[in-house]
């Protein structure tokens, strides 16, 4: 696959800034809390699926106080329509518990702190601080991993060499970046059958003639 040149990566740059500058998550929340559960839901499973789920979680649990303290079992019932619901629901108890004992009922503003909680990753933690924040950070998902491919901007085998490329490339705006190659993967440069009609970047797509109609 052809890398993508600077003059490409201005052009992708420029484009991605015109088309997503106010770009946020798909994700419903109204606190910290939320925002972090709804994140870590999402791994795995749609945004849609995952705002179905949440109004009664955080019915039941408003804060990390009622859900330090909840049934596993109740808690599963809560997300059985999502992916690896059982393993979500252990690891946003115990999120929840240590955010009680260690950081006084208030989620962490803080990379490394973030990724000292259950079912937090890198990943995870990133997002929570681009969408909290506005932080220069990038999160790779699988939009991001594919779009970014397909584009020539990455070549990374893994979601974590794919990071590095990126945030070397890309440098400044990475929030901004991280949020229009999701949107961007979601609806347009899809895994399959990829919108090509509605893309705005088909002069530097490294990989239009493996979609191309006809």
């Amino acid at each position: 696959m052809k890398k993508a040149t600077k003059k490409d990566i201005i052009f992708i740059r420029d484009r991605f800034l015109e088309e997503y500058a106010d770009a946020v998550t798909e994700l419903t929340y109204t606190n910290d809390y939320e925002l972090l559960i709804a994140i870590i839901l999402s791994a795995q499973c749609t945004d849609k699926r995952v705002n179905i789920i949440t109004p009664a979680l955080f019915a039941k649990y408003p804060s990390s106080k009622e859900l330090s303290v909840a049934e596993l079992e109740d808690v599963k019932e809560l997300l059985k329509s999502c992916s690896f619901f059982n393993n979500k629901a252990k690891n946003i108890i115990k999120m929840a518990q240590s955010v009680e004992e260690n950081h006084e009922g208030e989620i962490p503003h803080d990379t490394k702190e973030l990724m000292k909680l259950a079912g937090v990753g890198n990943k995870t933690a990133n997002v929570f601080m681009i969408e909290a924040d506005g932080a220069n950070l990038m999160a790779v998902d699988t939009h991001v991993f594919r779009v970014s491919h397909r584009l020539g901007l990455a070549f990374g085998k893994t979601v974590e060499q794919t990071e590095v490329e990126l945030v070397k490339k890309l440098k400044d705006d990475l929030h901004i970046f991280h949020q229009a190659m999701v949107l961007f993967g979601r609806y347009i440069c899809k895994a399959v059958k990829p919108e090509c009609e509605k893309c705005f970047l088909t002069q530097v797509c490294k990989t239009k003639e493996t979609f191309r109609v006809g």
